[in-house]
């Protein structure tokens, strides 16, 4: 951090806390833009996460001397944790501990926040960043919004699910992939190319209301019927129930691994988006806070600059944090999930963790007409834009 940017920390910290969801937020913007044309401004970042986590503790939102131990139910290992590092005169720091809850286990799409740990971003101010591995499916979610966690990784239309339908107290705060991920995929020889091959043809899935919506939607806007589509709940057997024939193709499988992995098996395979049928473009993934911190952003811009110039040197960080017993990972298969997912976290017009209200709102009105929503829920109260 240079100096600028320390002033701007240190006016913040001391200066009475009026209003620390405002000066939050301007400072956080203060620190980007007065970063952007810094040729090291990817060390920003963790300055920026920082920020926002010392808000929450002054605000007395978050208590930064209590450890969030109810979150190992959803941590079946903790190997990612920043050890203490030392500050320029050789002092200590006393690290603030931060628990970010994954959507599942580690694989490419984490590889920025293990490179950020591993190479000291985050201890490097003040922060000891821990990766927590879900027991559950929605730990990310639930963990996070009942205060057990300070940020978790989950997916953009099942945060407007729970803000509509439970009320549960979540907003994103960036989108990690800025388009979806799943497909509908196939063996080659099934000739299923498009939404319209899907008639008269069976379909593993993974048992939810969205899966049969998207289906729903995609076959009505080829002018067929969603009853011509024969859905079987196969659960998390999405690849073997293709594989062995059970079904002719599936939809939740991920461009980025399920199709490295088969081609890796010796499969030849056909596939295509889930969006674009009827179905607006969705964020694969989010960053979440709970409303108690809708002011905080994981700002790892830092570990994600690395991962851009250097996904070779980061995927081995990621090969060396796997978790082999319950998810283990495949060198080629990663190296190939890399490549896809790099040029999809970031766009030439959306710059990494960029959110917008349009895509938002899309897939509110979406979700609302799909009945997957019992009512309307405005944007601001599912997404906050730090940048504003």
């Amino acid at each position: 951090m240079n100096k600028t940017q320390k002033n701007c920390l240190r006016e913040w910290m001391s200066e009475p806390v009026l209003n620390p969801a405002g000066r939050a937020r301007n400072n956080i913007r203060s620190l980007i833009t007065k970063g952007n044309d810094m040729k090291k401004g990817m060390r920003i970042a963790a300055a920026v996460m920082a920020a926002a986590f010392s808000m929450t503790v002054l605000a007395g939102c978050g208590k930064s001397e209590t450890k969030t131990a109810e979150t190992t139910a959803a941590a079946s290992a903790d190997n990612s944790s920043a050890a203490e590092t030392t500050a320029a005169s050789g002092e200590k720091k006393d690290l603030r501990e931060v628990n970010v809850v994954l959507d599942w286990y580690p694989n490419a799409i984490h590889t920025f926040i293990y490179t950020a740990i591993e190479r000291g971003y985050y201890a490097e101010e003040g922060l000891d960043v821990k990766v927590r591995f879900p027991a559950n499916a929605n730990d990310a979610l639930a963990l996070v919004a009942a205060g057990k966690a300070e940020i978790g990784m989950y997916y953009q239309q099942d945060v407007i699910q729970a803000v509509a339908n439970q009320g549960t107290k979540i907003k994103s705060i960036g989108a990690i992939v800025q388009s979806p991920l799943s497909i509908v995929l196939s063996l080659k020889d099934k000739n299923i190319t498009s939404p319209s091959d899907l008639v008269g043809k069976t379909v593993g899935y993974g048992g939810t209301a969205l899966s049969e919506s998207i289906v729903k939607t995609m076959m009505e806007y080829v002018g067929a019927d969603a009853s011509d589509v024969n859905l079987i709940d196969v659960g998390f057997d999405l690849m073997s129930s293709m594989t062995t024939g059970n079904v002719d193709a599936t939809i939740g499988c991920l461009v980025n691994h399920e199709v490295p992995q088969l081609e890796e098996e010796g499969f030849d395979v056909n596939y295509f988006m889930a969006n674009g049928y009827g179905i607006p473009n969705y964020y694969e993934e989010v960053f979440l806070a709970n409303n108690e911190m809708i002011e905080s952003e994981p700002e790892v811009l830092k570990g994600f600059e690395d991962f851009k110039k250097d996904p070779d040197g980061c995927l081995a960080i990621l090969m060396n944090n796997q978790n082999e017993e319950n998810f283990p990972l495949t060198q080629s298969v990663e190296e190939k999930s890399c490549e896809t997912l790099l040029p999809l976290m970031e766009t030439e017009d959306a710059p990494f963790l960029t959110q917008t209200e349009e895509c938002w709102q899309e897939n509110i009105d979406w979700m609302l007409e799909s009945g997957l929503i019992d009512q309307k829920v405005e944007v601001s109260d599912v997404m906050v834009d730090l940048g504003e």
